[in-house]
């Protein structure tokens, strides 16, 4: 008797459930629309994350991750999308993982979900991406082929945006590639290269007299230089 009772009564809970799931649906939808109108990014999340669960879908989970990342919630964004390369990724997915993975600090990674990007809209921008990455990786030859195609194909209104000052300034795309170059070139050889370096870092800002970050690279290639020319001419013991 007491098994059929139970029987009864888990019976009761999946009707309940399945009768409530559609309204339940239609309500965090309703909500999620109000709370994107209201542009409260956090009730959005808690909206989305409740449709996931009531009814799973890719295009849900996507949407999650993609307003995770657009809250600097870098972390969460990766733990509901993964980090994994996927062929039947959206471009959202993509995009998230690409740009959530950079700003954790995983340059390694990032790259090629920056390549699929890349590879399904080919632009200056995406370029950009790929050639900072690839310095950092210390990838050379990869980022000096990006920067290449940046500088081929950088629009005259496509511009960089750079934070090493209080107040951020812009720069033409064209120019911050050519300050990678700079970066490219000195990194290929940190001794020989410095002048090599320098003229790259000069002619950039003819281009660009607004870009702190040239004048701030050449002084200290410049301090270098002078270090190992001190150091060559004092005598050996």
């Amino acid at each position: 008797m007491k098994r059929f009772l139970m029987l009864v009564l888990l019976v009761g809970c999946f009707q309940m459930n399945a009768q409530s799931n559609p309204d339940l649906i239609k309500h965090y939808e309703a909500y999620y629309k109000q709370m994107r109108a209201q542009g409260d990014m956090q009730g959005m999340i808690s909206a989305m994350t409740h449709l996931n669960v009531l009814s799973p879908s890719v295009a849900r989970k996507d949407t999650l991750a993609y307003v995770y990342m657009s809250e600097g919630k870098y972390i969460q964004a990766l733990n509901t999308i993964g980090v994994e390369k996927n062929v039947g990724d959206s471009d959202i997915a993509v995009e998230v993982k690409a740009l959530s993975l950079k700003s954790v600090k995983r340059p390694a990674l990032a790259i090629g979900h920056f390549e699929e990007l890349f590879k399904r809209n080919p632009n200056a921008l995406i370029a950009y991406e790929l050639a900072e990455l690839s310095l950092q990786t210390q990838k050379f030859t990869e980022a000096s082929k990006h920067i290449t195609y940046g500088i081929a194909n950088a629009k005259d209104d496509m511009t960089k945006a750079f934070y090493e000052t209080q107040q951020p300034y812009q720069v033409s795309l064209k120019a911050a590639f050519m300050y990678l170059n700079a970066l490219v070139v000195y990194n290929q050889d940190k001794n020989a290269n410095i002048d090599k370096a320098v003229d790259i870092l000069d002619a950039t800002l003819k281009t660009a007299p607004n870009f702190n970050l040239i004048q701030l690279t050449k002084t200290e290639l410049l301090r270098q230089k002078q270090a190992l020319t001190q150091a060559a001419t004092q005598p050996k013991n």
